[in-house]
């Protein structure tokens, strides 16, 4: 009987017109947390597709039993850095001997297709009858059809149920532990230090800085330029050391990266506050009672500077950094210095928290203001290589490769 109802699944493309009911059903019964723990839900704002939308190809699938609804998945596909080679000119140049430095400290990146899956939901009622593992395997399906040599994914580590399900019997090994870091917006504005001048970048600006100084990053997308021209995006933004511009004033990337200053740092900024919003449930009342005072504190004696606990107890927004990078022996406190901005940004667009996602051994760590208690120290991604052929002999099987300090994190796909 099990088998016949598994072969009565039709797995389809999902159709806006006419699904958002049930799918928003699907993903009400999903929204059972563990009693007595808090939970995490979201909101997606009635958009079932809004969190690959912005991506350059999406695509959300549903899996069905008759006419009732029973799981979806989304998936999307991009272009990104794998790993990084000496250029032919350089290779050239050792043959004859002819070796430029510069360019020898300037490898270039090499890019594969790889495909991210994300949004898997099967109704309660329907789970154990394979209809996660079919909507994978048909969303896998389209990633080959579309060119794609890598598929990934990103979960808690202690979801044991979805790193079985991908591990064991999809195929997919455990790749990077990258760090989620989320710190709450309080009711009063944060100092930043006047030692420290930011300045607000174009994008065009912080196109050209991110790909000559950070396109050999793992993760880097290509269409970084479609990235930061997106309406979600807040702005991009760059911290020097007070009056160590030698123009006296922003030049252009080129001014700036033919001589830099001794340390500096940047970051984008990502609105998901318009894309959906999120609510911790499970609170008992005596710790909805104590944020709640925590906050009333704060904004009647914003000068103390008190930290609050943010309103999560109720649907809420973020902004997402990212784009972290920087270089010399004070990028971490330049880094600082551009939290801080990013968060009375935030406080003054109503968000709740301020996030980003870093590798766990990313440098400018130590320059992030976090809470820990809010934070996920090790978030879980997992990878398989889809096709035979290598997307280059320099990288070989990317899925095999060691972990760098750094890691760029598309908040297309957050």
């Amino acid at each position: 009987m099990g088998e016949e109802r598994v072969n009565m699944i039709v797995v389809r493309e999902f159709d806006p017109s006419k699904d958002g009911v049930g799918v928003e059903e699907v993903e009400r019964r999903c929204e059972v947390g563990p009693g007595g723990k808090l939970s995490l839900f979201t909101d997606l704002l009635g958009d079932p597709i809004c969190r690959v939308r912005n991506s350059p190809a999406f695509l959300m699938l549903v899996a069905e039993i008759g006419e009732e609804i029973v799981g979806m998945i989304r998936g999307c596909i991009k272009t990104v850095t794998c790993g990084k080679k000496l250029s032919r000119t350089v290779k050239n140049n050792y043959s004859y001997n002819v070796i430029n430095n510069n360019d020898l400290s300037k490898p270039v990146p090499v890019y594969t297709k790889v495909a991210y899956i994300l949004g898997l939901r099967v109704s309660p009622s329907h789970r154990r009858m394979g209809i996660g593992l079919k909507l994978v395997h048909q969303m896998e399906d389209w990633f080959r059809q579309n060119g794609a040599e890598y598929s990934y994914i990103a979960t808690e580590n202690d979801n044991h149920a979805s790193v079985k399900l991908f591990t064991d019997k999809c195929g997919y090994s455990k790749f990077r532990t990258p760090s989620i870091l989320v710190n709450p917006v309080f009711a009063h504005r944060v100092p930043v230090s006047n030692r420290v001048t930011i300045i607000k970048l174009t994008p065009h600006d912080a196109e050209l800085l991110y790909r000559r100084r950070f396109a050999t990053t793992e993760f880097f997308p290509r269409d970084i330029d479609s990235v930061l021209k997106n309406k979600l995006n807040v702005g991009n933004f760059l911290a020097v050391p007070r009056g160590s511009l030698k123009s006296g004033s922003w030049a252009g990337p080129d001014s700036f990266l033919s001589d830099p200053p001794e340390s500096w740092a940047v970051l984008s900024v990502w609105n998901c506050k318009d894309v959906f919003r999120l609510e911790v449930r499970g609170a008992s009342r005596v710790k909805r009672t104590f944020a709640k005072t925590t906050r009333v504190v704060d904004k009647a004696l914003p000068f103390l500077r008190l930290p609050s606990v943010p309103a999560v107890f109720r649907p809420f927004g973020l902004y997402f950094m990212y784009g972290l990078g920087g270089e010399g022996p004070r990028a971490a406190k330049m880094m600082k210095a551009l939290c801080g901005h990013v968060h009375n940004l935030a406080k003054e667009s109503g968000c709740g928290v301020v996030v980003t996602e870093v590798a766990n051994r990313e440098p400018l760590k130590l320059g992030i203001p976090h809470w820990k208690m809010l934070s996920c120290a090790e978030d879980l991604w997992c990878i398989k290589r889809l096709g035979e052929d290598y997307s280059d002999g320099s990288v070989g099987d990317w899925t095999k490769s060691p972990p760098g300090l750094s890691i760029f994190v598309d908040p297309r796909e957050f």
